[in-house]
């Protein structure tokens, strides 16, 4: 059985029942089948769907969300913003899909010679628990607009959520396996994937499931997609609106509960303005409302379970005993860590070399704008940056220096419909939203006529 827990009051929600490898063949048989009349419909009437699906989404977003801060420990504020986030992926791909996939013409010396983008087949989606709704959506808006097919095995702490994205569809209209949830554990992965059935895989969590996922999916010939977590740095230079980039700063860090891939988790700050910048910074913290995640007025709720606070604990205190200092925060009660704040982390702390996941940040500083640059991209992590400078000019010469696959300035790095979203080294590979997005589950046709 598979058990969803409250990590606020440590109460059983619900348990649900794996599949067995019958019900399992049978649900990717229905997959299959699906996709061959699915492939067939058309833009406009997988449009009218999506927009349901968005129409859904907003009209029981309470619903939707209340699930989500019961399962994961999301503020219900935060979690009513992703289910409206998730409105908005289907609305986008709804009115982008076909121009994003529309026939590129080529000229050569064929008489007409062109590529057209089609749907591949049944796609699976391995997902965590951070964003349980968004996570997905961003996935499935353009699967299904493409043509494709999709199958989810969540992350275990969020079945009931699982549960819930296969009601969306089923409520907006769309026909029986165009979505499906599969309730079953990481140990089935592997041999799904090596299923025929199933033609590509996408996954977004940690480093070792990526690995495990992407050979697989290699030694199979399969396509896949990784967005593997991030190390962002927020670099804030001297001539930066320090009121403004502290703002920034701390809702890049600390919202979610600091449980996001994209989170700024590096503060790196220049040496002449560091100590006004601390002082502002932990100010702002010390503000943050914890408590309830169904508390309107909670900002920061716990951590989705007992061990993920845990080991953010052991990488603060493991970076203190290398000689930072904890001015704010530190001290841990179950699901429950304080908004931390640490000085005087050096590259070599776990606090600077590990991805953390949660409610603390440390404060590194540097000298020159070069230092600035070679600290960012120390990190074997490459999700995003976000530098903070009144210099436009100056932002616009250092963006090629920094390898993330992202650079915000003067903003959070954030995923936006809009706007292509993935890393470079262990943060994976591939690209989600945007044209990007939707073309990388298609099959890229080249056709030529002479």
């Amino acid at each position: 059985m598979i058990e969803s827990k409250n990590p606020y009051t440590g109460e059983l929600i619900e348990k649900f029942k794996e599949l067995t490898k019958s019900e399992i063949d049978k649900a990717l048989d229905k997959a299959s089948n699906r996709f061959k009349k699915w492939r067939k419909t058309s833009f406009k009437e997988r449009a009218e769907l999506m927009n349901k699906a968005a129409q859904e989404l907003k009209k029981n977003k309470e619903e939707y969300a209340r699930d989500i801060s019961l399962e994961m420990g999301k503020p219900i504020t935060q979690a009513i913003a992703e289910i409206e986030k998730c409105a908005w992926v289907c609305e986008y791909y709804a009115e982008n899909a076909e121009n994003h996939l529309a026939p590129k013409k080529i000229k050569t010396d064929a008489s007409k010679s062109y590529v057209s983008y089609e749907p591949i087949g049944v796609v699976l989606a391995v997902m965590p628990w951070n964003y349980p709704f968004w996570q997905v959506f961003r996935f499935a808006a353009p699967a299904l607009m493409a043509g494709n097919i999709g199958v989810l095995k969540h992350a275990s702490n969020v079945m009931r959520s699982a549960n819930n994205i296969q009601k969306v569809f089923e409520r907006a209209g769309f026909p029986d396996d165009c979505f499906q949830n599969l309730v079953l554990g990481s140990s089935k992965i592997e041999d799904i994937i090596k299923d025929k059935r199933i033609k590509a895989v996408t996954l977004t969590g940690s480093k070792p499931a990526g690995a495990a996922v992407a050979s697989t999916a290699g030694s199979e010939i399969k396509k896949s997609v990784l967005e593997l977590g991030g190390s962002n740095a927020l670099v804030v230079f001297k001539d930066a609106n320090i009121e403004e980039s502290i703002e920034t700063c701390v809702m890049a860090r600390f919202q979610n509960t600091g449980q996001s891939c994209i989170a700024g988790k590096r503060l790196i700050l220049h040496e002449n303005i560091v100590d006004e910048f601390v002082e502002g910074f932990v100010k702002k913290v010390r503000e943050l409302k914890s408590g309830d995640p169904l508390d309107e007025d909670t900002f920061i709720g716990t951590l989705a379970r007992v061990d993920l606070a845990e080991d953010l604990e052991k990488q603060i205190q493991d970076s203190v005993k290398a000689g930072a200092k904890i001015v704010l925060g530190g001290k841990r009660d179950k699901a429950y860590l304080e908004p931390t704040v640490l000085t005087g982390v050096t590259s070599e702390m776990s606090m600077f070399r590990e991805e953390t996941f949660g409610p603390a940040i440390g404060v590194t500083t540097f000298k020159t704008d070069q230092e600035a640059i070679e600290l960012v991209n120390l990190s074997e992590f490459g999700l995003g940056v976000s530098i903070f400078t009144e210099n436009m000019d100056f932002a616009e010469k250092i963006v090629p220096e920094f390898e993330d696959g992202a650079v915000f300035v003067n903003e959070l790095v954030k995923s936006d419909p809009r706007l292509p979203f993935g890393g470079t080294k262990i943060s994976g590979y591939g690209r989600e939203l945007s044209a990007d997005g939707i073309r990388e589950f298609v099959n890229k046709k080249t056709v030529y006529f002479k």
